[in-house]
This record gives C-alpha cells, structure tokens and sequence, in this order.
C-alpha cells in the first residue's frame, strides 16, 4: 500500500548552513521540533499521543546506536513527527494530529528495532570470523606439527644411512682380516687350519655387515618415503584450510548481497510486496533483479534447499488471504524455475495473515507484512519448516 512522501523540516533550513550527516541532521530537527512544540503550548491545548512521540523520538536519539545503526528510519521518524507537528501548528483535526503522532512513533520504534537487529547481526557475524580463525588456527598447527614429523624422519634416514656406511667399513675391515690370514696359511701350513677358520669366520662376518648394510638402506628409503609423505599431508592440509577459508568468505559475501538473515529456523531472505500490485500474484518487472539474485545463489550451491513461504495482512477474508499467499510462493518459485534452479531444491507455501511481522493497525505494518520470505537451507539440505 503506497504512502504519500513526508517533507523533512530539516530541508526548510538555510542551505548555505546545512551539514550533512544524519547526527547533525537529527540535531537540526530535534531543535524545530522543541521550537515548535514549545509555540504550540502557549497556543493550544497539548496533544498527548503527540507528546509521547517527541519522548520516543529524543529517547531514540540519545541512543547512539540507534543513530548510528537506522540513521534511514530515524530520518523518516523525524519527518513523520514533523508532520504530526505541522499539523498540530495548523490546528488540524486532534484526530488528525493523534493519527500522524501514532505513526511518528512507529517509526521511532521500527529505527530502534533495527537497530537491534543490525547489532545482533554484526555480533553474530563476529562470532563466525572468530570461529573461522580458530579452526585455521588448528590446521595451521597441525600442518606444523606434520613439518616436524617430516623433520624427525629426514633425522632417522641421515642416521640409518651413517649405520650403513658403518656397516660398509667393517665389511671392508673383516675381508682386509681375511687376506692377511691368506697370507698366514701361505707362510705356514701349521696355521692354516686356524687361518682357514679365521677366513671362514670373517667371511660370515662380512655377510652378515652386508646383509646388516642392505637392511640398513631399506630403512633409510622407507624413511625418505615416510617423510614425503608428511610433507604432502603437510601441504594438503595447508592447502584445505586456505579453501575452506575462501568458500567461507564467498558465502557470507553471497548471504550479505542477498540481505539474508540469521533466524532460529536458519537463514531467512524477506521480500517485499514490491514485487506484486495490490491483490495480484504475478511478479512486476522492477521485482525481477531480486529473483536473480537469489537464482544464482541457489544455482551455485545446489545442495541447498529453499522454502518459498507468502504472507498477506489482514485485509481481506482468511481464505482469500491464504491463496494469495500461496499463488505469491508459487509465483516466485516458477521465476527461480525459470532462471534454471533445479525442482527439487524448491517448496512453496501460503500462509495467509499468520505469523505478522508488525502490526495490522497501520499502513506501514500491513505493508511489512506482505511479504514473501525464502527460507535457506543448510549445506545439509535440512529445511526448519514453520
């Protein structure tokens, strides 16, 4: 439901003297507002809904989150209270006036709310990159202790290689030992029957060092394999912590472009009724980037599912309601059809009037609550329905 556009009383300053910044902006108005009000007082009787809106909107203003965080929705709560003044100061009808304060109010409570809402979301998004960092941090340490690994085994192999050169050197050792023992039975007949025993035993002696020296080199290789191994596992794992990183920070940049939020069933995309005229189901053109948006998004990640819900407000009778919700869901899932998501990620449901996001008692809450939210699922595919 559309709306007439509110002129700020900020814009009716010296434009020579204005500043931008909505801090300043709010201080501009907050002070014609006081002006205002405080004529108005000497003038005519006061308006109580309309004093309240001034409380709301100067207690919503010393909170400097709310100006920091909804700096848009405090802006329209000053212009709607600049209204309800003007009409106030015009001495419009008190209904008038009652009705232009009530509205003023809602918006000062719709900027509180997201406020709240955009300080829930960057707490959460900061406990996600901080457990990021902490998973990294544990891969980072085991690749290390890998690298380790792969260093004691280089000292093993350099070790067992030195016990084989060792070995090498006695069997070269044990057969000099046999020559000279040659060398004694030659010279002496009585000596070589111990010369040829001797020989016998070094030559034993000298098989054993080379069957000591081969085995030896096995060791080393299989210690060389050992330690190429840690290396590889080293890198693999090295390499899955930089992935899993990247596929992190490219599905918070995707979730963030799509202004999806985090609720207890999961991640939530809202639409607004910009997509449909009044009363009608099918999508309007303006709408159609958003449907791609979220086209691509489920196109690139296929084992996620989406439950396309519609919602109405309580305008018109509950079965009237209730299939407009569900041809709104069906219209949305047939554009992502379109777009070449696959049938099976997709699920749509009407809802009707039920589960409202705001109140039904004004124009700006009927209009949050024509909707149509697209519920996400985890990589899982599991789906929290309502």
């Amino acid at each position: 439901m559309n709306t007439h556009p509110m002129t700020p009383i900020a814009a009716t300053a010296n434009p020579s003297t204005q500043v931008p910044g909505p801090r300043r902006l709010y201080t501009a108005t907050l002070g014609l507002l006081a002006a205002a009000a405080l004529a108005a007082c000497g003038a005519m009787p006061a308006n109580t809904a309309l004093d309240q809106a001034r409380t709301d909107y100067r207690n919503a203003q010393a909170n400097g989150q709310t100006q920091t965080l909804a700096a848009v929705e405090m802006k329209q709560a000053a212009d709607a209270l600049a209204q309800a003044d003007a009409a106030f100061g015009r001495h419009d009808d008190a209904e008038r006036v009652t009705q232009l304060a009530y509205l003023a109010r809602q918006r000062v409570a719709l900027a509180q709310e997201t406020a709240g809402r955009k300080a829930s979301e960057a707490s959460v998004a900061e406990a996600g990159a901080e457990r990021d960092r902490l998973r990294l941090a544990a891969r980072t340490r085991e690749a290390d202790a890998a690298t380790q690994d792969a260093a004691a085994s280089k000292r093993d192999a350099a070790s067992a290689q030195q016990q084989s050169q060792a070995a090498q050197r006695q069997s070269a050792d044990a057969q000099q030992q046999a020559a000279a023992s040659g060398r004694q039975a030659a010279a002496s007949q009585q000596q070589a029957s111990a010369a040829q025993q001797q020989a016998t035993t070094a030559q034993q002696q000298a098989s054993a060092a080379q069957q000591d020296a081969a085995q030896s080199r096995q060791q080393a290789a299989a210690a060389q394999q050992q330690a190429a191994s840690s290396q590889q596992q080293a890198s693999m794992a090295q390499q899955q912590a930089g992935d899993a990183e990247q596929r992190n920070q490219a599905l918070s940049a995707q979730l963030a472009e799509l202004q999806a939020k985090k609720t207890d069933r999961g991640m939530v995309v809202t639409i607004g009724d910009v997509l449909f005229d009044t009363g009608l189901s099918d999508l309007k053109s303006g709408g159609q980037r958003h449907i791609e948006r979220l086209g691509t998004f489920l196109k690139a990640y296929p084992q996620r599912k989406a439950m396309i819900e519609g919602y109405t407000d309580s305008t018109g009778s509950d079965s009237a309601n209730m299939a407009l919700s569900g041809r709104r869901a069906d219209a949305v899932m047939t554009a992502l059809l379109d777009q070449g998501v696959g049938r099976g990620q997709l699920a749509a449901q009407g809802y009707g009037e039920a589960h409202p996001v705001a109140g039904n008692g004004s124009a700006g809450g009927r209009q949050m609550n024509r909707r149509v939210e697209v519920l996400l699922s985890d990589d899982s595919g599991v789906l929290t329905p309502r």
